[in-house]
């Protein structure tokens, strides 16, 4: 990890860590050290995985759309892991690694469609305290998108904003999955905003 975590991740062990450890070399090519942060209450880590599996079986949402929401939210909170996490994930989905890379300046960047902006926007609005999606923004998206998915994206957002505000709270910070497959680091916001 790029710094100290709040609290100290102690060992992975016994029968269920073996599975978990086997699970994240699988996936992420090695074991973050986040899953010894986690450890320390397993039911809590094995929740949270398992909410976080049956998140990535939904498919109302397209999965670009979905991804684009998860890092527009985790960029809100302010979750360098889950930025990181879900980057390399959608490159190994196959997802168009310059549009993924940009979601963090999506307002500056140039790529994204009419319909990618609403739907990180909705995923900004959802992720402020308190939640800040007006009425337009749900009827625009619920008549693109149907009311499948416009239930698919809250969701999805709100499970980013547990996952990210849990990592951001236990000082869990981004462990370059994406640098250590390749690929270029994400952008970052312009400290200038694009009306100036």
């Amino acid at each position: 990890m790029t710094s100290e975590t709040r609290i100290p991740a102690t060992k992975v062990t016994g029968m269920y860590g073996a599975i978990v450890k086997f699970a994240a070399r699988k996936m992420m090519g090695h074991v973050p050290d986040s899953i010894g942060v986690l450890w320390h209450n397993q039911a809590v880590m094995k929740d949270a995985m398992g909410i976080g599996r049956k998140v990535e079986g939904w498919r109302e949402l397209a999965p670009d759309l979905a991804s684009y929401a998860a890092m527009a939210s985790a960029a809100t909170v302010g979750c360098s892991f889950c930025l990181d996490f879900n980057y390399f994930m959608a490159h190994n989905h196959g997802l168009d690694d310059a549009k993924i890379r940009e979601v963090p300046r999506w307002r500056e960047s140039s790529v994204f469609t009419a319909l990618e902006r609403r739907v990180m926007e909705y995923a900004e609005a959802a992720s402020q305290t308190p939640p800040a999606v007006s009425d337009e923004q749900s009827a625009t998206l619920l008549g693109e998108l149907g009311p499948a998915a416009l239930v698919e994206l809250a969701a999805r957002v709100a499970f980013m904003n547990m996952t990210a505000r849990m990592n951001v709270a236990l000082g869990i910070h981004s462990e370059e999955f994406a640098a250590a497959c390749g690929l270029p680091p994400l952008t970052v916001r312009s400290t200038v905003s694009a009306a100036e």
